[in-house]
């Protein structure tokens, strides 16, 4: 019990660390929302309720980095500002799926038409449920009263602020942690390594099985191309893969438990069923046609191992071992956003405590008697405009943050190498095991950063970064079954492998 308990807890931590800087922004987004472009400018942003708003939600949310998660508080403000139901619904299921990185990091490692096929199937899916939704359940937009507008200066980046923290100590947060609970729940319920054989090309209920572990399941749209990219490479079922990515990138328990709270059981359930119909229909649909040819099936997959226990039942010191991972495999960036989004936390615990008439928000609002002198005074819009536009160059910036130059991913390929070949020469099994998946994505990392400075992705290249990704995946597991010879053998192969592709990649 102490491992289930402990497991839980470590994938509830794990999941709320990778979505924290999503979550972030899309307060922030929210914020933008609210206080810049306003209530007519949101409606605006998306179609004006018209033909072009599902097609509109789409694009913004493909552009937007947000996760199912952060997704939250953007869906709330859009329903305050009076947007449809088809047009929130659209952008809440597209915006968590693909965003500038995560899409870099697909049409490397995946065949860019499977991306691009999956891209216009996740249009398709908004389309046809907006629509039905539109049709089946109409007037469902309803805008609350819009709060007086800020002046100018830096209140109106105040007030974005103070909306974000009042936003994240409200309702916003409980369905953050409503979706966070069916990744634990999840792992309760699957034992460690249980899906390491599912989803298997051959196996014709695969779309709908993983289509019953996505529905709870939580992923950003980084981790759900990097499962998309190892089912490619293990030979997977593409519609389990597109499942997957739809389901449980694009939606979550905390997402439906707003629904059914702002629209009802019955609708809430028949948009659901009529999703879960949609994709299952285009999983099967995409399956046979996008197969990977030439891809020979390996049997088994680590790409699901989130979703299950991460301990073996009986596992004794479960709580050290869950301190070490996290401790072990935080970023800095998720550091700095954890940090951030606890300070506003704080922020808002405090005004619901000490502010809740909202003198703040009124001081905000109250105008200055006199404008100074050579200021230019731009419209809120504008400047929410601006700002979501500055958003999506970050996002394009971070691109190139993410994925540094390929001399420096061979510098920490070459750390990495050294530790993973000296500790399966040792034995030292929980390091190899700690190093290895790192190493793994080092190599994706490469391949991306050569395509996003112009470098040329041969079929040389290719090969050898898979060999070398094969080579890992043989370690891993003997180093699982602390084979003593066959894991020193393979260390060196791994030492080897990489040799050959610092040679294959270098200019």
């Amino acid at each position: 019990m102490e491992s289930l308990f402990w497991g839980a807890v470590l994938r509830f931590v794990q999941a709320l660390i990778q979505a924290t800087p999503t979550i972030l922004v899309g307060l922030i987004v929210a914020g933008v929302f609210r206080r810049l472009l306003g209530h007519a400018g949101t409606r605006r942003l998306f179609g004006e309720n018209t033909w072009r708003t599902l097609p509109q939600a789409w694009a913004v949310g493909m552009l937007l980095p947000v996760c199912s998660l952060g997704v939250i508080p953007v869906v709330r403000e859009m329903r305050r500002a009076g947007v449809s139901g088809g047009a929130i619904l659209a952008f809440g299921l597209t915006a968590p799926l693909f965003n500038p990185i995560s899409v870099l990091y697909g049409l490397t490692l995946a065949d860019p038409i499977v991306i691009i096929t999956f891209s216009f199937c996740s249009l398709m899916i908004v389309t046809v449920v907006g629509i039905a939704w539109d049709k089946l359940f109409p007037h469902t937009a309803a805008a609350e009263l819009e709060p007086p507008t800020v002046g100018f200066g830096a209140k109106r980046m105040l007030a974005v602020a103070v909306f974000s923290a009042r936003e994240l100590a409200g309702p916003s947060s409980l369905y953050i942690a409503a979706g966070l609970l069916g990744v634990a729940i999840l792992s309760l319920i699957l034992p460690a390594g249980y899906l390491q054989t599912a989803a298997e090309h051959d196996d014709p209920w695969a779309p709908l099985f993983m289509t019953a572990v996505a529905v709870p399941a939580y992923a950003t749209p980084m981790a759900a191309m990097v499962q998309l990219a190892s089912m490619f490479q293990h030979g997977n079922s593409v519609g389990a893969a597109f499942a997957l990515l739809v389901l449980g990138a694009g939606a979550n328990i905390g997402l439906v438990v707003w629904m059914i709270r702002m629209y009802g059981l019955r609708r809430s359930a028949a948009w659901f069923a009529l999703l879960i119909a949609v994709v299952v229909g285009l999983a099967y649909g995409v399956d046979k046609p996008l197969y990977p040819h030439g891809v020979e099936p390996a049997g088994h997959t680590h790409a699901f191992d989130i979703y299950c226990a991460p301990f073996q039942p009986g596992t004794s010191g479960a709580f050290s071992l869950a301190w070490r991972m996290l401790s072990e495999k935080i970023a800095p960036h998720e550091i700095v956003a954890l940090i951030v989004t606890g300070l506003f936390l704080m922020a808002g615990i405090a005004l619901a405590r000490w502010d809740r008439g909202g003198r703040l928000e009124r001081w905000l609002e109250r105008r200055p008697e006199k404008q100074p002198r050579g200021d230019i005074v731009l419209p809120g819009p504008v400047l929410g405009g601006i700002a979501l536009v500055g958003l999506i160059g970050v996002s394009v910036l971070g691109c190139y943050i993410y994925y540094p130059p390929p001399s420096e991913i061979f510098e920490e390929m070459g750390i990495i190498n050294v530790e993973v070949a000296s500790a399966a020469s040792s034995r030292n099994w929980d390091t190899a095991l700690y190093w290895i998946p790192i190493y793994d994505d080092w190599t994706r990392k490469l391949q991306v950063s050569m395509f996003l400075r112009g470098e040329q992705l041969t079929p040389y290249r290719r090969a050898k970064a898979n060999v070398l990704r094969d080579k890992l995946e043989l370690l891993e597991h003997e180093v699982e079954d602390q084979e003593v010879d066959e894991a020193r053998q393979l260390g060196i192969a791994v030492n080897r492998a990489f040799l050959r592709i610092k040679a294959a990649y270098s200019p």
